[in-house]
């Protein structure tokens, strides 16, 4: 796999140190459309895997938009068009081997790109769906605000939002998960499996580290953002349909309770709870016991330290649960050269 200036921080990343087969030269699969057959809208340990592949290998996958590619033009109204909650249809399952529980799952999302001659993004206002609406879990006896349907031209550098405002294209997958041990979790709930976290961060140049619960892991993916936000506001991003190319490995032995996120310059705890402010605990303490474990901190002093350089990274406040990531940039983990205080 060619490496640009951008990618060489991968070779020194916890997935190359630490990944079963990341030495290895990397087959690369395709799961094409066709291939996937039945897209999924829940995630757990009882659909038929589609494809397996060995630790290290690559996949370059054919995702579908949230909406399953429904709303086709903006006179579409989602109340016609979709059936809650069957949207964010999910690829896989993927059986990675060598996986097994009280393992981790190591993602690295190596390349996003639109699909389709003519691609187009769709962003939708949903009745009781977001963050300024009352909803199911906020319930209030104002009327839903209005359905509104936008499509959204976009490439590979820009996403065309109007005639006023263009915005960078900055992809990322909004769903990303390997298997609970026993539960289905539907595709709009994010929780310790990983599952709807829609943080921006977890796009080409992010490795995501999920906890393998059972064996094979059964990775599924989906949910592609052509760009999003923090906190995902409305309820949608710009959804696109996608041909994403990643990388998988498994780290033997690395016990995680919540999903991590590793990129050139931090890493980063996420967890997903409601209220908010939860979520944001679950962040800060799985980084600070991160911090504890692999870094050398003492407990007390990595959760004074992240008061005066922790960095929060909100995710979704619209679905079921919502994602915080709390991360720290490397350069404050790096041990101090000999002869330095």
């Amino acid at each position: 796999m060619a490496k640009g200036a951008g990618e060489r921080w991968i070779a020194e990343s916890i997935a190359a140190r630490r990944g079963l087969g990341w030495a290895r030269s990397p087959a690369l699969h395709e799961l094409t459309e066709a291939r996937q057959g039945p897209y999924h809208y829940t995630i757990g340990p009882y659909s038929e895997p589609v494809l397996s592949v060995a630790a290290g290998d690559r996949i370059r996958i054919e995702t579908r938009d949230a909406f399953g590619g429904a709303m086709r033009t903006e006179r579409d109204k989602p109340t016609r068009r979709l059936r809650m909650p069957f949207v964010n249809p999910q690829n896989g399952p993927i059986m990675v081997e060598g996986a097994e529980p009280g393992d981790a799952l190591a993602v690295y999302i190596e390349s996003m790109r639109p699909r389709g001659e003519n691609p187009r993004g769709t962003c939708c206002m949903i009745p009781h769906f977001g963050a300024l609406t009352g909803t199911g879990l906020t319930a209030m006896l104002q009327a839903p605000l209005p359905e509104v349907t936008r499509k959204v031209d976009l490439d590979e550098k820009e996403v065309k939002w109007s005639a006023r405002v263009t915005l960078p294209y900055k992809p990322h997958i909004g769903t990303l998960s390997a298997s609970p041990e026993i539960d289905s979790i539907n595709s709009l709930t994010p929780d310790q499996h990983g599952g709807n976290m829609d943080l921006p961060d977890m796009g080409p140049g992010s490795i995501t580290y999920l906890p393998v619960r059972t064996t094979g892991a059964r990775l599924f993916i989906g949910d592609a953002h052509a760009c999003q936000g923090d906190g995902e506001v409305c309820g949608t991003a710009v959804e696109y349909a996608s041909t994403t190319t990643i990388r998988v490995d498994v780290i033997k032995g690395w016990t995680l309770e919540w999903p991590r996120l590793e990129r050139e310059d931090f890493i980063m705890a996420i967890g997903s709870a409601r209220p908010l402010e939860d979520a944001a605990r679950i962040a800060y303490r799985e980084l600070v016991l991160w911090m504890e474990n692999e870094y050398g901190f003492e407990r007390w002093d990595a959760y004074m330290m992240l008061s005066q350089c922790g960095r929060v990274r909100l995710g979704n406040f619209v679905d079921p649960k919502y994602t915080v990531g709390a991360g720290i940039a490397k350069r404050y983990l790096a041990a101090p050269a000999a002869g330095k205080e």
